[in-house]
């Protein structure tokens, strides 16, 4: 059964991502607002779910480690594995996406997490400042959207593979709401089995939070980074990805503190902590540099990732 489980979540984990992106698209389109940004608010706090879920019920259970590491490593693999894969499908055109901006602010929430595990354990105080921090992105997010909706050149959309401009609000909305509750639901049943599996062969808790659960609760974003790559849509790949993170790191750890105190453990100030900031540094070629993640790159960033899960494991 626990194999089962594992097969369905990915099933549904795809389909999930698939509607997601076509619904998120396409409200763009309707609303007359970028790709990009929606991808950074509905598409990343969709794909984020299940960390949310896992972190709130490892703290309520007394697993809170599971929490943390699911919330690095997440990270960790958002940008090494759910851009590495995808682009190792279908090269993606990112040299075109306007998202230096996001990326700064993704890199200062990434700081101030490093900072307040180091005056850590994570308590309501760290929470609070980061849920504020949280709450300052959403409203600069909803100013620049209504920036873009007064501007009418802002509002003309390129033509991107399968979006519909007629396509009806209802339609719009079934897509965005199957995706929503599809991913989710996915990760959920692929991380039951994953864990059982993993718990049978003995494998320590605190290394599931960080390779295991952070993978599992990843994947919604690889699927909907890999259904946009199919599209060509590297706005919504990449602003999956930054909006992703910017969440994890704000509102995750955020709620999960009020929740509970949130111990750090010694290894993540030493090493993964760390390694979750270089993942986020290698995006300055693409971001900056207005690179395309090639095959190449990908290969790269999914190599890393490979690495990085072998040295937590050894």
């Amino acid at each position: 059964m626990d194999w089962l489980f594992v097969a369905l979540g990915l099933v549904i984990l795809l389909l999930g991502g698939d509607a997601l992106v076509r619904g998120a698209v396409n409200l763009a389109l309707r609303l007359g607002i970028p790709a990009l940004i929606v991808s950074l608010t509905i598409v990343s706090f969709g794909t984020s779910a299940p960390e949310l879920l896992i972190s709130i019920g490892a703290v309520l259970e007394g697993v809170p480690g599971i929490a943390m590491g699911n919330v690095i490593g997440s990270n960790t693999a958002n940008v090494l594995l759910v851009l590495g894969v995808p682009a190792l499908l279908a090269p993606m055109a990112t040299s075109g996406c306007e998202t230096s901006k996001s990326y700064l602010i993704m890199i200062g929430a990434t700081l101030l997490f490093i900072l307040l595990c180091f005056l850590g354990p994570i308590t309501w105080w760290h929470a609070l400042i980061l849920l504020a921090a949280l709450a300052l992105v959403l409203l600069d997010n909803f100013r620049e959207a209504m920036g873009h909706r007064k501007d009418a050149r802002a509002c003309e959309q390129e033509e991107v593979e399968g979006a519909d401009p007629d396509m009806s609000w209802l339609k719009i909305g079934i897509f965005i709401v199957l995706g929503l509750i599809g991913l989710p639901l996915g990760a959920d049943l692929l991380i039951d089995g994953a864990q059982n599996i993993a718990r049978d062969f003995g494998v320590p808790e605190t290394v599931i939070g960080l390779t295991l659960v952070a993978l599992g609760t990843s994947l919604p974003e690889l699927a909907t980074t890999v259904m946009a790559a199919l599209r060509k849509q590297a706005d919504v790949a990449l602003g999956n990805v930054i909006g992703s993170n910017m969440f994890n790191l704000l509102a995750i750890i955020g709620v999960a503190g009020l929740v509970g105190p949130l111990p750090v453990d010694p290894n993540l100030l030493r090493f993964d902590l760390w390694v979750m900031l270089g993942a986020s540094l290698l995006l300055v070629p693409f971001v900056f540099l207005k690179r395309d993640i090639t095959r190449g790159w990908g290969f790269l960033l999914t190599a890393a990732y490979i690495g990085y899960v072998m040295a937590v494991l050894l």
